[in-house]
């Protein structure tokens, strides 16, 4: 179960770098904007805070991949703590922004955090 476990949080990863080079980089060319379903003017309006809000994405990609290295310092914990980030932050967006955002970000999190916290005994 710790493989399936880790696997699902390597996979939140990844698709917070994929959320993060959208964010950061992506944002106004037609893959940002056919992703996000923006208009070329509304893309311009928010690139700021899209690049700003990529950077934190990034972060989350980083304590993640932290976490699954073999010699981090109390990897449970990383874990947990970044894999509750990103749940407070897929929740937030779900009912802030989209509801899909729930279903994208903080499902998968939700799930890897279960297996996490359901393998760490075995």
């Amino acid at each position: 179960m710790r493989v399936l476990a880790d696997s699902l949080v390597a996979l939140v990863a990844i698709a917070h770098l994929w959320f993060m080079a959208l964010e950061s980089f992506l944002w106004r060319t037609p893959i940002g904007l056919k992703a996000l379903g923006m208009t070329p003017e509304q893309a311009e309006v928010t690139a700021v805070l899209a690049a700003n809000q990529g950077l934190y994405n990034g972060f989350l990609a980083a304590g993640l991949f932290w976490s699954l290295w073999p010699q981090a310092p109390a990897p449970l914990a990383l874990k947990v703590f970044f894999l509750g980030c990103v749940i407070v932050a897929g929740v937030v967006g779900g009912l802030t922004a989209k509801w899909t955002i729930f279903l994208i970000q903080a499902l998968p999190a939700l799930i890897a955090l279960a297996l996490t916290w359901f393998s760490r005994a075995a």
